[in-house]
């Protein structure tokens, strides 16, 4: 049974009429398929599908980005790559069922994939806690990565999470230290890690495994600090505000990609990646073969230091800044701010010389 969102009523109506049309049989008596109207009534949906989905606000993405038929990391782990070998426990306190880790075969190129994963039913939603892991999770991955890292092999993360758990054990157990370990250990591999949001992206649960050379997005994934209804909540006091949030918050693949805090955009099938999986797969893996590739011509350094700068220029383009393709450092160098300081300096030198010398003439 197909679920459908609130803005899709129109939508479900003609698919109820199609499914009639195909199967006369169900309704009273026998009567001919009609080939003809099934055809203009899919062209129909079609029309709709497009003219909803060209026109989303980012709420709408929002309610998108959570349905509960989107593909989920488990689907992309088992699809796209070959001889998964799932891998568990962090070493320290136990495992962690919201996130999926293990090595596996990537055109034909040994790789290490992470996905947090949300599940699919009520059973496996509440094994996998909804996607928000827990800090034994964090340290599992960060475990793995440094063991990717060790062998020089690349590293590809699935995105899919409304943040980290927040529960009294999580926090009793280190939260907050096993994210910032994590962001730490993503920024320092010096293999290639590339990191797509399937789903929704949030918080420092999201950013302690996008903390990537390469950050890919859903057209109709989400990815924020926050969610929408948090943010109203603190801003406004009133959770029902958050379309007014999600437009504030810049949430939608397309603005995250105008501010360049994610590197590309892969396209979805009309109506959303639920509606066609086979499309949304061979989109994934075209993306992904080539970003993988990309990298084929890098050293290292070169990317651990195109990383490094990859966050370093986010937010800082209309800034001081003269020359945003090197930084190696959070220094700015050799900007006009300098420069108006120098001047600055200068003039007060000039003027107190100025009444130095009137002060000297007046005394004689």
């Amino acid at each position: 049974m197909k679920n459908y969102l609130n803005f899709e009523t129109e939508i479900k109506d003609l698919e109820n009429e199609l499914e009639k049309l195909k199967d006369p049989y169900n309704q009273e008596g026998l009567s001919e398929v009609d080939t003809q109207k099934i055809s203009s009534t899919q062209t129909e949906i079609d029309e709709k599908l497009k003219n909803i989905y060209s026109n989303l606000d980012p709420w709408q993405t929002t309610m998108v980005a959570r349905h509960e038929d989107r593909p989920k990391a488990k689907f992309f782990i088992d699809n796209l790559f070959e001889d998964f070998i799932s891998l568990s426990g962090d070493r320290y306190y136990g495992e962690d069922k919201s996130v999926l880790t293990g090595f596996a075969k990537f055109n034909g190129k040994s790789v290490l994939v992470i996905g947090q994963e949300k599940g699919e039913d009520l059973d496996s939603r509440i094994e996998r806690n909804f996607g928000m892991m827990r800090p034994e999770g964090y340290r599992k991955t960060i475990r793995l990565m440094n063991l990717a890292n060790k062998f020089n092999i690349p590293i590809i993360s699935f995105i899919d999470t409304p943040g980290a758990y927040p529960g009294v054990g999580a926090e009793e157990r280190g939260q907050a230290e096993a994210i910032a370990k994590s962001i730490e250990c993503c920024m320092e591999l010096k293999v290639p890690t590339i990191a797509i949001i399937i789903g929704e992206g949030g918080s420092g649960g999201a950013i302690a495994l996008a903390s990537s050379n390469k950050v890919l997005m859903l057209e109709n994934a989400i990815y924020s600090v926050i969610s929408p209804e948090g943010c109203a909540t603190i801003l406004w006091r009133d959770p029902k505000k958050m379309l007014d949030a999600a437009k504030a918050m810049k949430l939608s693949a397309k603005d995250l990609l105008k501010l360049k805090v994610i590197d590309e955009v892969i396209e979805e099938p009309l109506g959303g990646a639920h509606r066609d999986k086979d499309i949304i797969l061979n989109n994934v893996k075209e993306t992904l073969t080539k970003s993988l590739n990309y990298f084929d011509e890098l050293s290292s350094d070169e990317i651990v230091n195109e990383r490094k700068n990859k966050f370093l220029k986010i937010g800082r383009n209309d800034g001081f800044m003269t020359n945003t393709e090197d930084l190696s450092t959070l220094t700015i160098k050799k900007n006009n701010f300098n420069k108006i300081l120098k001047s600055k300096k200068i003039f007060l030198a000039v003027i107190g010389g100025l009444i130095l010398i009137s002060s000297i003439l007046l005394l004689v």
